[in-house]
Formats: structure tokens, C-alpha cells, sequence
């Protein structure tokens, strides 16, 4: 019974949503052009479920390049209707239409002469009639058996705000490292803003031997930097190869005495590189397709002298392992 419950909810919100998907009209299309030609900003606002609906939607507009915030319609009416300014698009959310917090900041709104978009499910309303656009979030019935509990209908909104909300970041040209810049806290921010460059060891802290080193002191540096790497570097400084951790393994295992090796006979020749400009989830896939924990850093490409080194540890303290 329970099961059958949960499952009838659902498939009345997918109905819902498919309904919604084939009402929208030239008045969709009327309301992203009118928030596209603003000069002011996005203000949302709705009592109850409504208002939480409201505050995701002006959440996700703000997050994807529209700028937009929630206004609490009772709170408007004692004063903080001073937060809306000529040239504002207001979103008034009402299912019914005829919420008395949000009709009665209606006059108030017109007068600072900002524009009305009404979202609502009763095209008869008050708020319909004062809106310069209609968005139909009207439902069948609702996922409530008592008819009572806004469900579907609240589902509808939420769908119908973020169609908005995409149908304006594709019309903004909205990119991925638009959307990094509004959240450079989160693990998306890091690997679509953090470059190499940022977390490489550079300067002292690069391993680099020549390739006559003798093996005894290029295990030292290996040692000594932390990182389980070294690079090779010929006469002129370019990069030969690397020798790493698994390279001294391998050489051990074979019973090779590698204490007075030069360099160059251990090391791995056409080390993988990356640039430093490239992004840090770029080294990231990099290594993860060869298997390595190591790349060394170049600042151009076709560049051959090395200018640092960034390891997967690395990575993983930034956030993006």
C-alpha cells in the first residue's frame, strides 16, 4: 500500500510536468526576452511553498549569470519593498493568484516601475491581470489525496523556474567557467578555475638531476623533495626523462647495482607533460590515463626545459581527486 502510494505521487508530478512541458508558449518565450532587455536585476517573490520555491529559483538564477534574489512579500510591505528599483523584473509566484501578501505589494511594484512576470495556475487571477507576462504553472490535480497540500503544483513551479533559468543561460552565452566564478568554494569551482600553475612544486622544490649524475646522488634528491620523482635533465637543461619510485623498484628487483649508475641509464625516457596553464583537473585525466602520479610542467608547448613538477598528492589536497 505504502509503495503504491509513493508511486502514485510520482507518476501525478511526472504528469504534471509533461502537461507543463507541452503548455509553454510565446508567453515563455515573452519572459525571457523581458528579463534578457532589464536593467535591473530579478526579484522573486511568493508566500508559503511558493516563497521556498521562489528562493530556489531566485538561487539557481543567480548561480547561472541572471542576477536575482528573493523578497519576502510580507516583509515588502514593511519596507523592504525598497529593495526594488526601476528596471527590475519581478517573478510573483501565487498558485491561485490571489495570495493577499502578494497581491498587495502589486500597485507598489507597477509604481517603482518594475516589470511583473505572474507564475501562476489561475489565468483569471488578480495577479494574472496585473502581470506584463503569464506563466501557466496550472496542474491537473494535485499529488496531495486530500487536495490539500500543494505537491504537484509546487513541482510544476520549481520546473517552470528553471526552465528560465537554462533558457536565459544559454541565451547569456553562460559557460562553464562562468558558473566556476559564482562557486569557486565548491570541488566544480576548483577543477574549472585551478590551473597547474597554481599547485606545482617550482624552484627549489623541483627535482632535477643531470644525466651524468651518479644514482647515489639522485636518490638523495628524490629523498629530499618529497615528491618520489626526479627529471633528467640534458647538457642544455631540457628534459630527458624522469626516474621514479617504481623505476629504482624495478632496477632493485632485477639485482641491479644502481648506486654508481649514472642517471641516464635508470631514467624513464618521453616523460607525459602538461602545461602550466592547462587546468588542474587536466593532469588529473592525464594521469589517470597513464597510470602515474607525476607530470612535469611546462610553460609553453614545444617548450623543453621544465618549470616545475605537479603530483597527484597535490591534487588530492586541492579538492580535485
Amino acid at each position: 500500500m505504502i509503495l503504491e502510494e509513493a508511486r502514485k505521487v510520482i507518476r501525478i508530478e511526472a504528469d504534471a510536468l509533461q502537461a507543463l512541458a507541452d503548455s509553454i508558449n510565446g508567453e515563455f518565450e515573452r519572459a525571457v526576452r523581458l528579463i534578457l532587455a532589464a536593467k535591473g536585476r530579478v526579484v522573486v517573490t511568493g508566500m508559503g511553498k511558493s516563497g521556498l520555491i521562489g528562493q530556489k529559483i531566485a538561487s539557481t538564477m543567480a548561480s547561472t549569470g541572471t542576477p536575482a534574489f528573493f523578497l519576502h512579500p510580507a516583509e515588502g510591505l514593511h519596507g523592504d519593498l525598497g529593495m526594488i528599483m526601476k528596471g527590475d523584473v519581478v517573478i510573483a509566484i501565487s498558485n491561485s493568484g490571489e495570495t493577499e501578501e502578494v497581491i498587495r505589494i502589486l500597485p507598489i511594484i507597477k509604481r517603482l516601475g518594475a516589470s511583473l512576470v505572474a507564475m501562476t495556475g489561475n489565468p483569471g487571477s488578480t495577479l494574472t491581470k496585473a502581470g506584463d507576462v503569464f506563466l501557466d504553472i496550472s496542474v491537473r490535480e494535485e499529488a496531495c489525496p486530500l487536495g490539500l497540500a500543494p505537491t504537484a503544483s509546487t513541482t510544476a513551479t520549481l520546473a517552470m523556474g528553471d526552465a528560465l533559468a537554462v533558457a536565459l543561460l544559454l541565451e547569456r552565452g553562460f559557460r562553464p567557467e562562468d558558473f566556476a566564478l559564482f562557486h569557486p568554494g565548491g570541488s566544480l569551482g576548483k577543477k574549472l578555475l585551478l590551473t597547474v600553475g597554481d599547485v606545482m612544486h617550482a624552484g627549489d622544490a623541483l627535482p632535477l638531476v643531470a644525466q651524468d649524475t651518479p644514482m647515489r646522488e639522485a636518490l638523495f634528491v628524490i629523498t629530499s623533495k618529497g615528491l618520489g620523482v626526479t627529471g633528467v635533465t640534458d647538457a642544455g637543461g631540457a628534459l630527458a626523462g624522469v626516474i621514479t619510485d617504481g623505476d629504482l623498484r624495478r632496477a632493485l628487483s632485477r639485482g641491479v647495482d644502481i648506486l654508481n649508475l649514472p642517471a641516464c641509464e635508470l631514467m624513464g625516457r618521453n616523460p607525459k607533460r602538461i602545461l602550466r596553464h592547462d587546468l588542474a583537473a587536466k593532469a588529473l585525466q592525464r594521469m589517470e590515463e597513464h597510470s602515474i602520479t607525476s607530470l612535469f610542467v611546462f610553460e609553453a608547448e614545444g617548450g623543453d626545459r621544465p618549470v616545475g613538477v605537479i603530483h597527484l598528492h597535490d591534487l588530492l589536497k586541492a579538492g580535485i581527486a
